[in-house]
């Protein structure tokens, strides 16, 4: 009877001492709150549209949200107030499926009508190893005698600890290592293959998948370089661990943000090159005619001015000179050496340099200018021109007054 009165005058304790909001709790808990949300718009927009790219995200910035929980319910004082807590047991570490998930996440959206193959679960495998080591972990420690007193069992402390976490670290952050690098080629190979597609890039390149790369390795290298100074140089506090949480939680809002609002529909449905395309490329022999397809496409370019529509692609592009993709991109590359966005864009470069001559800048904007010649944007256009000139525009201007 005493026993029980005394349970019920620490749970009723308890509720004054958790939960704690303070300065570092509370910033935790109001990222991780949103991040949750944002996470569940991704999947109930996935449950609507079927869009894989969206159910990728959503498991990431929920899984990224889980990862925080430890130190945020620990800055909340929930194992100062329950010394027996058994939450470290059931807290499972899924950071061996974040490495894959970022890897197909950027791939759902490079990749036209990417869709999961069974195969695909290989991936996952090492971690489903490892939550049955942990779940046989659980299973030991729970038939221990007085295993409610303690807050970690034998096989914990004398397994877990010793052997199984170490191995697991050391494993899934060679998998990261291996994943983002794989990701970060797949990333660019698909940026420099719509080079040969598109005239404008800055709606298609998706800077934010970039961006959403350099953002997680950026927190895999702090986590990195956090473990080693914690291991060989001095042990880190918990006030000192907590600033990668706090950036991860910080990152969870701007992929979240940026993932929900990034419309990536219109990337999946590009198909780059057909199967009777690969034929054409294979057998197309361009040889004999290959100056006269490429006065051709001189001539149509200098007396149509085809590339003042910013959205001029390689297939509109072909189906107006009559011929396919393939052949003409090989026209393109081989006759003017340059792939298809670099051509279309000498073009439109050209003509904003004669109207900079012709003072066009003194009657209207520079931007003006650069839409008015076929760029869609102020980033293409300022880049590019420095690309194709060596010089800014407004460089190029300067040199107009001397």
């Amino acid at each position: 009877m005493k026993l029980n009165f005394l349970y019920l005058v620490m749970a009723i304790f308890s509720l004054f001492t958790f939960p704690n909001f303070n300065l570092y709790s509370t910033p935790l808990l109001v990222l991780v709150l949103q991040g949750i949300i944002l996470g569940v718009l991704l999947l109930t927009r996935y449950f609507k549209k079927k869009n894989s790219s969206d159910l990728l995200l959503a498991l990431i910035l929920l899984i990224t949200c889980y990862h925080r929980t430890t130190y945020t319910i620990g800055f909340m004082d929930w194992y100062d107030t329950y010394r027996n807590t058994k939450i470290n047991y059931y807290l499972v570490s899924l950071g061996m499926v974040m490495a894959p998930l970022i890897y197909f996440y950027v791939k759902s959206i490079t990749t036209s009508d990417f869709k999961f193959k069974k195969n695909d679960i290989l991936h996952f495998i090492p971690w489903i190893i490892f939550f049955l080591t942990k779940l046989g972990i659980l299973v030991y420690d729970i038939n221990q005698p007085n295993f409610h007193q303690v807050q970690n069992g034998p096989a914990v402390v004398n397994f877990q600890w010793k052997y199984v976490e170490p191995l697991a670290t050391f494993f899934s952050t060679c998998q990261m290592l291996l994943y983002l690098a794989f990701t970060f080629q797949l990333f660019y190979n698909y940026r420099k293959k719509i080079k040969q597609y598109f005239s404008n890039l800055y709606q298609l390149e998706l800077n934010w998948i970039r961006n959403f790369l350099y953002v997680y390795s950026f927190t895999f290298v702090y986590g990195i370089a956090q473990i080693f100074i914690n291991e060989f140089i001095l042990e880190l506090s918990w006030t000192q661990k907590w600033w990668l949480q706090f950036c991860s939680a910080l990152i969870v809002i701007y992929v979240g943000v940026n993932g929900y609002f990034t419309n990536t529909k219109k990337l999946t449905s590009l198909n780059f090159e057909s199967k009777n395309e690969k034929k054409v490329n294979e057998e197309v022999k361009i040889k004999s005619d290959l100056k006269e397809k490429q006065q051709k496409v001189k001539k149509y370019f200098e007396e149509e001015l085809p590339f003042l529509n910013p959205d001029l692609n390689l297939s509109d592009l072909a189906i107006e000179l009559q011929m396919n993709r393939a052949e003409l991109s090989e026209v393109i590359n081989s006759s003017f050496n340059q792939n298809f966005n670099d051509f279309v864009n000498t073009f439109r470069v050209n003509l904003v340099k004669d109207k900079l001559k012709e003072g066009e800048h003194i009657k209207m904007s520079l931007l003006g200018i650069a839409f008015d010649s076929g760029f869609n944007s102020k980033a293409t256009f300022n880049r590019v021109f420095k690309k194709l000139t060596n010089s800014s525009p407004t460089e190029f201007i300067s040199t107009l007054k001397k």
